[in-house]
């Protein structure tokens, strides 16, 4: 069989022209920028192709050249009940994938770190102790965080957030909201100082129903949307790094932080000016039964589980600033969505782009959900098999698989 590839020239179709073109002809630098755009799962397959291949993804160049690619295809990580778990939901290949790189440093060979936030191709996890560390997953490059060492570390903790920056390197930041309302708290880790900002307190604003509040000269803005816990037991929240369960985006040059509590509101806390306000509620209390929070397309979506005159619903909200009211803009069909009707299903979710992967456990059933907010198509997932059993997950986090991620 001949090598090369056959075409009719244009000038002569009686002529045939030899394209006897290779990857092997390019120079170094241009196979690097060719294999930079390949599926990260791809690529490590055909890192056993030949030697050349192989060399390419140790490189700091082609690391270089894949900071370039302006996004990937969102890989899911998910929490097991165990937590001992490294299996990924791959959307480029729509596949399971098991992490063989994840090696997390632990106090104790018997307790696994718990994942709690995560944002660009990093993702970060909570220690036994209490202490952070962030991790590439593909790759398995950790750092440990200083321990935080303040009083902060004695009030309950209600959000961790992180949010990822790329120029010359990457950096990142995480944000801990500490306290109860109405007494608030942040603390600021930043990878360019390596250290801990001190805490700050937040105090209310004096109106809160208005959302008036001018945010326009504010650098720093942070949300959150509070559960209902007089309607869902804490034993209904299976999934123990959900309860940290936030988001962060960015508008208008504002970072902004959104997560769940106990009291059933959504607050707004601004971090530039040191207050916070509340929303309204989204339902009733009586009517909500699941609820979490995603970021998509950098705005700020509810997912909401409820049960109503022998229904069940699961719809996605937004919330409409200029009529100060929630808006539903997305909705699962009827004939998926009732299925979950009376079985006391908890609701995990992360948002990326513009899909929404959605965790739904019960006693009874285990499903995962994608949801395309575009096309509003619903697609359950295929079950996940690990060793010829089914595997169970609680949630997930998003992360996009990038190997030149650093910590």
């Amino acid at each position: 069989m001949e090598n090369s590839l056959k075409r009719k020239s244009r000038d002569n179709g009686d002529h045939l022209i030899f394209n006897s073109f290779s990857l092997d002809d390019l120079n170094e630098d241009l196979l690097e920028r060719v294999l930079s755009w390949l599926p990260t799962s791809s690529f490590f397959r055909l890192t056993s192709v030949c030697k050349r291949w192989k060399s390419t993804a140790a490189s700091v160049s082609f690391k270089l050249a894949c900071s370039h690619i302006p996004s990937r295809d969102p890989w899911f990580l998910m929490v097991s009940p165990t937590l001992n778990q490294s299996i990924v939901f791959d959307t480029a290949e729509n596949s399971w994938k098991k992490l063989n790189h994840l090696r997390l440093p632990l106090e104790d060979s018997n307790i696994n770190c718990m994942p709690v936030a995560s944002s660009g191709g990093l993702v970060c996890y909570r220690k036994p102790s209490g202490n952070f560390v962030v991790c590439n997953p593909v790759t398995g490059s950790c750092s440990e965080l200083p321990p935080l060492h303040s009083p902060s570390e004695n009030q309950p903790l209600n959000a961790v957030v992180m949010s990822t920056t790329f120029k010359d390197q990457i950096s990142y930041k995480i944000v801990l909201v500490f306290g109860e309302l109405p007494n608030l708290l942040f603390k600021v880790y930043d990878s360019g100082s390596g250290c801990w900002e001190d805490e700050t307190a937040l105090r209310r604003e004096v109106d809160d129903n208005s959302i008036d509040c001018d945010s326009t000269d504010d650098d720093n803005v942070v949300y959150f949307l509070s559960k209902a816990g007089t309607v869902v037991a804490s034993s209904m929240q299976r999934s123990p790094s959900k309860q940290y369960s936030s988001v962060i985006t960015n508008k208008d040059g504002q970072e902004m932080v959104y997560f769940l509590s106990s009291s059933g509101t959504v607050v707004a806390c601004k971090l530039t000016s040191k207050c916070f306000f509340e929303y309204p509620r989204l339902l009733p209390v009586f009517s909500e039964y699941s609820i979490d929070i995603v970021e998509c397309g950098g705005e700020i979506l509810v997912v909401l589980l409820s049960e109503f005159l022998e229904s069940t619903s699961l719809r996605v909200w937004k919330y409409d600033d200029a009529n100060r009211c929630w808006q539903q803009i997305a909705a699962m069909p009827a004939a998926m969505s009732q299925e979950w009707y009376g079985k006391k299903a908890d609701i995990n979710c992360v948002g990326a782009g513009d899909r929404i992967f959605i965790c739904l456990n019960s006693p009874e059933l285990c499903t995962y959900i994608l949801c395309d907010l575009v096309t509003n198509k619903w697609t359950e997932l295929p079950k996940c098999c690990l060793n010829g059993e089914v595997m169970e997950f609680m949630s997930a986090f998003s992360f996009e698989p990038r190997i030149e991620a650093c910590v």
